[in-house]
């Protein structure tokens, strides 16, 4: 089974999500940054009346943060039931990535970006990481009972 991947930049890094989960891809507009919100969420915009939250990838990764300019782009993808916006460098192609090509991580111990990707895969003589969407945005803790 093959699955098509939309490819875009974080710095030299390739990374890939599913097309499915993309819902948009836009120039980038400052956020307007919330209190007591985990770093790596960068604020929200105003997306044809929906507010939806946008994430700084490269520091969600623990790459660092991205210092956004005009030329960055904001992906809007579908995470579970709400959209979201992800900062990245630059938006590639789309890569068609049959299934014997997918490999899955090697241990790599507690690697904090490890957990956000599903696996890898080389097209071309490039290595793309796959995100795991889903993994990007935390949990709200279940509230325990008094």
């Amino acid at each position: 089974m093959t699955r098509q991947l939309i490819t875009f930049q974080l710095d030299d890094q390739i990374l890939g999500v599913d097309i499915m989960a993309i819902r948009e891809i836009r120039a980038w507009s400052p956020a307007t940054p919330l209190p007591n919100v985990p770093s790596h969420v960068r604020g929200v915009v105003n997306l044809r009346g929906v507010v939806l939250p946008v994430i700084d990838l490269r520091c969600r990764l623990g790459w660092g943060v991205t210092d956004p300019t005009a030329r960055h782009v904001i992906i809007v993808v579908r995470i579970g039931n709400q959209l979201q916006g992800i900062i990245v460098d630059a938006v590639n192609d789309i890569v068609t990535i049959p299934a014997e090509v997918m490999q899955g991580l090697p241990d790599m111990g507690e690697a904090e970006a490890a957990r956000f990707l599903e696996g890898l895969a080389t097209i071309e003589d490039r290595m793309i990481l796959v995100l795991a969407l889903d993994r990007l945005v935390e949990q709200p803790p279940v509230a325990e009972a008094a």
